[in-house]
């Protein structure tokens, strides 16, 4: 048995995080990784997905203004595009990664881990070695999640892409049908069909992107639309079959059968949490892991079982995990792990973008949220394109803003932008949404002209300042 002050259980962007904030504070951490060093986010998430996506976003911009337009005379260069994702993926090698860590004296450990007792991890490696690792004051579980493939006749046997096949493949499918109208299905529905693939999105909900303002589902439904993607909404996927060609059939509620080279689902994720010993403590395998704002695994005694980032479920985001992480390390490493301010941002000031064409940038609430928490809520909207930075952007700019106001506290509680860079406008919103900054502080921060952020000016003004 070898000891460690802290184990981690998953080398994903969470666990290194806890793991690299642990041993900077002076603990000895070893961190346990069955895959690439990296995780998801790295390999066959937010970087190859968003490499894939930028080529095309870059050539629409250019397209949308006079004189660059004139210049762009083709279109774009697929094998190009795709080694460029490679690289960006260190060709799903993980070298690059590991100094991060072995600088920070984090000891790195292959193999599959498991839950063997009270602050005991066991350790089995392709080899059949086998390794106890002791964890002296916590061990913290961050092996996020994967693709949910939901329970329909014939898919789990049609062996569909899921996200990893849908950010890693190196060839473009002559069609493809995306299961789902989520930020994943939608961002590779357009990042496919800028590549040349026919992509047709089937998805059960009425619009696209269904926890976000209705405006911004609109939005990117008729963006998709206008790409030449084909979307069916509010349908359900009764039945699917993979061909002796390999092709795919997928059969509708209504009997309507759509055809295609390739299937992608995108239809939400589940926790890795399956065969990692939760069962020794009384935890339910395979289920989300409940914790309280300090990432402590409720249910266990003596609160030494951490668990942040997807695997948690308060909110599946790289950015969020890293967030969690942060917090789950500070209080680990804390003498007195109450005086630690807990995680609260992932419960009220979430931000997000989706890379779609327009692209959407969020945080905070909703109004249908705030007003089902019960918040007097106002609600500012603005025409984006009515901005002189966004019209210099690009001809024909179109877009829209929201914010949401506690009209009690005079305090933002969300904001929602739509269009192309918008991207670049959220952190100024998450700022006033996490700091709680009153209106009448925001009045005197004045936004620089030309510039798109010149519309938080004018959503105050809406707002009666």
């Amino acid at each position: 048995m070898e000891t460690f002050d802290v184990v981690v259980i998953g080398a994903g962007s969470t666990g290194e995080n806890v793991a690299g904030r642990a041993a900077q504070r002076g603990l000895r951490v070893a961190i346990v990784e069955s895959e690439l060093v990296g995780g998801e986010c790295s390999y066959y998430a937010c970087i190859p997905s968003k490499a894939l996506l930028r080529p095309a976003h870059v050539l629409a911009d250019a397209k949308a203004v006079a004189g660059s337009r004139e210049a762009v005379t083709g279109e774009l260069d697929v094998g190009a595009v795709l080694g460029r994702r490679d690289e960006f993926t260190s060709h799903w090698k993980d070298d690059g990664q590991l100094p991060w860590l072995t600088d920070r004296h984090v000891e790195i450990v292959r193999g599959r881990a498991r839950l063997s007792g009270v602050r005991q991890v066991t350790v089995v490696n392709d080899a059949g070695a086998e390794r106890v690792l002791e964890a002296a004051r916590a061990v913290a579980i961050c092996t996020g999640s994967e693709a949910l493939i939901p329970d329909v006749s014939g898919l789990h046997a049609a062996k569909p892409w899921t996200n990893r096949e849908g950010t890693s493949a190196h060839a473009v499918p002559e069609s493809l049908i995306v299961l789902g109208g989520g930020p994943v299905g939608c961002e590779l529905a357009t990042a496919w069909k800028a590549l040349g693939s026919e992509v047709t999105v089937v998805m059960r909900e009425e619009r696209p992107l269904a926890n976000m303002e209705v405006f911004a589902g609109d939005a990117v439904l008729g963006g998709l639309r206008e790409l030449g993607i084909w979307v069916m909404t509010e349908a359900a996927v009764v039945e699917v079959a993979r061909r002796r060609d390999g092709t795919v059939d997928v059969t509708l509620g209504e009997g309507q059968v759509l055809h295609a080279h390739e299937l992608l689902c995108a239809t939400g994720r589940t926790p890795r949490t399956n065969d990692i010993g939760l069962e020794t403590l009384g935890l339910e395998g395979g289920a989300w892991l409940d914790v309280d704002d300090r990432m402590r695994v409720r249910g266990v005694d003596g609160g030494w079982l951490y668990a942040a980032g997807d695997v948690n479920h308060r909110a599946l985001l790289t950015h969020m995990g890293k967030y969690q992480a942060r917090v789950c390390a500070d209080v680990i490493t804390a003498d007195d792990p109450e005086s630690i301010t807990p995680a609260y941002a992932d419960a009220t000031a979430i931000s997000q973008v989706v890379f779609t064409d327009p692209e959407v940038a969020s945080v905070g609430l909703t109004e249908k949220v705030a007003r089902e928490r019960g918040i007097d809520a106002q609600v500012v909207d603005f025409d984006l394109g009515q901005i002189a930075g966004s019209r210099l952007y690009g001809n024909d700019y179109r877009g829209h803003a929201r914010i949401v106001i506690d009209a009690h506290r005079r305090v933002l509680v969300g904001a929602t932008f739509v269009g192309d860079g918008v991207g670049e406008l959220l952190h100024a919103a998450t700022i006033a949404v996490v700091g709680e900054v009153t209106l009448d502080t925001l009045w005197h921060a004045v936004p620089a002209f030309p510039t798109m952020s010149e519309v938080w000016l004018r959503l105050l003004e809406t707002a009666g300042l």
